[in-house]
């Protein structure tokens, strides 16, 4: 029996990347879910976002798994269509337990102007984390039983890349905001017994981190080598490291951890 048996997952982004990978963790130690993707492309973005076969694929992995499973298209930007979904799920798999804010972009993308590609970053990164924590979170209060959320940020919002334009400016602060968020839910939240934490990674092997070729990705933004290189000899984590740790997280053996940033990041936040 798995750590998560019984339990019901709500996971953003989980067409591919870390929201599968996710998806898959907390199917394999028992959990079911539910996951959304927009399944679009936004303009600000230079690499390929999530497709609806992609979420598909999603599924088929969680159902090899033996757990059942409920993926919706959704913008994590629009609370409507996040908490049309949200129910959905809720009503075909039960309330849920375990809340992975997980969505995001990002920055550095087409000549677009400026302000767009601000508000979608911050839209994304910072609005939709809060907007599934709103979908998600009265229902765990009325139900009264706990639960974990775990909102993902990056080492980025633990410090400054200092990138001067619009996306890196955007990403960095929403980041950022996702822990300040983290924090305040966590001090509402304890007395309900609802956990919050955070996770950090260092970059991704993931198609926002242009699938590890992190050669492509310094000669566009050469100023990021410092930012992006780990004292660890790996030059990206894998998703699964990501996963492990959320596994860890919103499972009972980490009942009395609260109001944290857990970084997954290879040292990279300690060289600082």
């Amino acid at each position: 029996m798995g750590k998560l048996e019984g339990k019901v997952a709500f996971i953003t982004g989980a067409a591919r990347g870390q929201g599968r990978a996710h998806a898959i963790r907390l199917a394999e130690e028992g959990a079911d879910v539910i996951v959304v993707d927009i399944c679009a492309q936004l303009e600000s973005v230079s690499y390929p976002m999530g497709t609806t076969e992609e979420l598909q694929e999603t599924v088929r992995a969680v159902e090899a798994l033996d757990r059942r499973i409920v993926a919706r298209q959704a913008d994590v930007r629009d609370v409507a269509s996040l908490r049309t979904a949200f129910e959905e799920g809720v009503a075909q798999l039960g309330p849920v337990d375990i809340v992975l804010a997980n969505a995001g972009i990002g920055a550095g993308g087409p000549a677009v102007p400026e302000e767009q590609e601000w508000d979608e970053v911050i839209g994304v990164n910072l609005t939709g984390v809060w907007n599934t924590g709103r979908v998600a979170i009265p229902s765990m209060l009325q139900r009264g039983q706990g639960g974990s959320i775990v909102l993902t940020s990056s080492t980025g919002g633990m410090v400054g890349v200092g990138i001067p334009t619009a996306g890196f400016l955007g990403y960095t602060a929403a980041k950022h905001g996702v822990i300040g968020l983290m924090r305040s839910w966590a001090n509402f939240l304890a007395p309900h017994n609802i956990r919050v934490n955070s996770v950090a990674p260092t970059a991704v092997r993931t198609p926002m981190a242009g699938d590890g070729n992190l050669a492509a990705i310094l000669e566009r933004s050469p100023g990021l080598a410092y930012a992006l290189t780990n004292p660890m000899p790996v030059d990206m984590i894998e998703a699964r490291d990501v996963s492990n740790a959320i596994a860890w997280l919103v499972s009972d053996d980490a009942r009395y951890v609260t109001g944290t940033v857990v970084p997954v990041d290879a040292g990279l936040l300690n060289k600082r």
